[in-house]
């Protein structure tokens, strides 16, 4: 059985004594400020948390007790935190769940409560653990049509198995390229939905005098050349998914009739005055930063609020290491079918060209320079320079674990040295470490003057 360790974060000894001799069933650890906490996160990564919100320097308030919070899920955010406040602190309360915290307890303590409490938040924390054990034991290569088993990848595939269920509005964020449109297809086949039809409009390659036609549709003789009635997609998305792409792009005249459908869900196509009642889920995604987008006039914030009830970030392909490769041979094979090619290979150069370099562009610059190398390579295997891609030489390099593992450790060495402005004891509470393995890791690496 796993053991289960669980950090007590009081300032009150007592109160700490108290507590460990009543929570007898768990490993507990003790901390009486925010960097002993943090420390003892680091080093023990407890399962569960026991925060008190008052904490000095500010005993009295919950400022201290907040920070600490949202320092330790930053550092550990699968640990369950369960706060204590006073009879008076339901607000202060309020204020932690709002902050990422678990559940909440009020004091005088009740041991038996918060025993009930503390249970169930492992019993949360060892269903979340076992979870992410088979997810990552059966890792998947595809997921609805998405490619890839990066842990980005896989924080991905989780959140929209949690969303794809549900009915409710969901954005896509992410650069161009990284595959918003194959994720909202993703959110559209996890739902009750998926046996209805999946609609897609770009709201940002259609003019805008047209869009609102597309959109809404319209009534015969609605405009020059409106000679029969027509759907829009909205209508057309009856039952299933409407995915709207590039939603930052649309106009601001179109975000007041768009925000109303989202509100009462009817639409009147153009040149008609009957409502239709439309059911649909609407999924939108845009590259575009829509907080700035609303600052500067540009987008309405309550249809913001509307459309983004979930926001969901696609990860850039230079975050998912090595689902470059993965996806290169997905999509080999993909366009062997398509060109008639389906003995092309790829040399190894070319892999480590593909592993090393940076796709500013994305899964689509991967998918447009795999497929002229098909085209334009001679005989089976595509090389370095069909690809032509600009990667370092040593790219290769990238691959031995001891560089890896030395490079990590000097970086981690010289941030937390940076940050506890060169004090060794408080540089090895930050990497968890004891001090005489900090003075060894110093010394192997050149650091200790």
């Amino acid at each position: 059985m796993t053991e289960r360790r669980l950090l007590i974060v009081e300032d009150d000894l007592a109160l700490r004594k108290q507590l460990r001799w009543s929570l007898d069933g768990f490993t507990v650890l003790e901390a009486g400020n925010r960097e002993l906490a943090l420390a003892a996160v680091r080093t023990a990564a407890p399962q569960v948390a026991l925060l008190d919100l008052g904490l000095p320097p500010d005993a009295a308030g919950v400022s201290e007790g907040l920070a600490t919070l949202a320092e330790v899920l930053a550092v550990a955010p699968a640990t369950k935190v369960v706060v204590m406040t006073g009879q008076e602190g339901r607000e202060h309360a309020l204020r932690a769940i709002a902050t990422g915290a678990h559940d909440f307890h009020n004091k005088p303590v009740d041991p038996d409560h918060l025993a009930l409490l503390l249970e169930r938040a492992f019993y949360v924390s060892e269903l979340e653990a076992e979870n992410a054990r088979l997810l990552a034991s059966n890792a998947p290569a595809r997921f609805f049509g998405m490619v890839g088993d990066s842990p980005a990848m896989l924080q991905l595939y989780r959140a929209l198995q949690r969303a794809g269920p549900t009915d409710i509005s969901v954005t896509l964020v992410g650069e161009s390229g990284t595959g918003k449109e194959l994720a909202a297809r993703a959110l559209h086949a996890a739902s009750a939905r998926a046996e209805a039809r999946f609609v897609a409009i770009n709201c940002a390659a259609i003019p805008p005098t047209l869009l609102e036609a597309e959109l809404f549709g319209y009534e015969r003789g609605a405009f020059t050349g409106a000679y029969r009635q027509t759907q829009g997609k909205i209508e057309r998305a009856q039952g299933g998914t409407l995915f709207l792409d590039e939603i930052g792009d649309l106009p601001l005249d179109l975000q007041g009739k768009l925000l109303r459908f989202l509100q009462e869900r009817v639409v009147e196509r153009l040149g008609g005055r009957q409502e239709i009642a439309v059911d649909v889920r609407v999924v939108s995604a845009t590259h575009r930063n829509l907080q700035e987008q609303i600052e500067a006039g540009l987008f309405r914030e309550d249809l913001y609020y509307r459309l983004a009830e979930i926001t969901i970030e696609i990860p850039p392909l230079r975050l998912r290491a090595g689902d470059a490769v993965l996806l290169a041979r997905h999509l080999l094979s993909q366009f062997g079918e398509e060109l008639g090619k389906p003995n092309v290979t790829l040399a190894p150069q070319a892999l480590t060209a593909i592993d090393a370099y940076e796709w500013p562009g994305n899964v689509r610059e991967l998918q447009n320079r795999l497929k002229r190398a098909m085209i334009m390579a001679e005989g089976k295997r595509i090389g370095r320079a069909d690809l032509d891609l600009a990667v370092d030489d040593d790219a290769d390099a990238i691959l031995n674990m001891r560089q890896v593992r030395e490079r990590a450790e000097i970086g981690a060495l010289r941030r937390a040295l940076a940050r506890s402005a060169g004090n060794l004891s408080k540089t090895a509470r930050l990497l968890g470490v004891s001090r005489p393995t900090l003075y060894d890791l110093l010394r192997s690496h050149g650091l200790r003057d």
